[in-house]
């Protein structure tokens, strides 16, 4: 039996992980967005009840997916060649749930999405036009990734072609891996995975 011994990489902040990962334009346009957002998208949670679902959640789930980006992005290129580049990959799961910090409201004890996020076309449109507010132009390959990110369900869905690109797999691996296989993570406290960190503990 062949034992394989991988050295854990160190997890990153989000803003590390965008600037180690994006190419100009984005990275600039990215960064611009997130500090004019800061304080909402730092308090987002991550889902209403399914994953990441605490003050900041939002913010963790990004950080979990730019970390696993970089951990299997060189793990999976060894095996066999990618068609996307990392860059690629770090667009397409920061665009995938870009409406979330816009997305939510409380009323009657629980949280909601706002009557204007019915469907997830409505949450696909308002993802472009927020994203278009800063400049940020996504490839078609990347607008593929965001729109599938969470795979080819309902009307998506054809039997007759495969709507969902490489690329996407690759984002709906990360964002399913983060939103299911680790949906309590990072942890509040001691997580096992080195550097990692809720954002609240870090504004505290």
């Amino acid at each position: 039996m062949l034992d394989l011994v991988l050295q854990q990489p160190e997890w990153l902040p989000l803003e590390q992980s965008l600037e180690l990962g994006l190419q100009e334009p984005q990275r600039t346009q990215v960064l611009g967005m997130i500090e004019d957002n800061r304080e909402l998208m730092q308090s987002t949670r991550g889902s209403t009840n399914n994953h990441q679902a605490w003050p900041g959640g939002w913010w963790d789930h990004y950080a979990e997916g730019m970390n696993l980006s970089r951990v299997l992005y060189p793990i999976f290129q060894s095996l066999r060649p990618l068609s996307f580049s990392l860059h690629d990959a770090m667009m397409g799961f920061y665009a995938h749930d870009i409406e979330k910090p816009w997305k939510y409201d409380f009323r009657d004890g629980e949280w909601h999405h706002k009557p204007n996020f019915a469907t997830k076309k409505d949450a696909n449109d308002f993802r472009h036009s927020k994203l278009a507010e800063y400049d940020i132009e996504l490839t078609p390959l990347q607008a593929n990734a965001m729109q599938y990110a969470e795979g080819e369900l309902g009307e998506l869905y054809s039997n007759r072609e495969r709507r969902s690109s490489e690329l996407a797999s690759f984002v709906h691996t990360l964002d399913h891996t983060s939103a299911r296989l680790w949906h309590s993570f990072p942890s509040e406290q001691s997580d096992p995975w080195s550097g990692a960190f809720r954002v609240k503990n870090l504004k505290r």
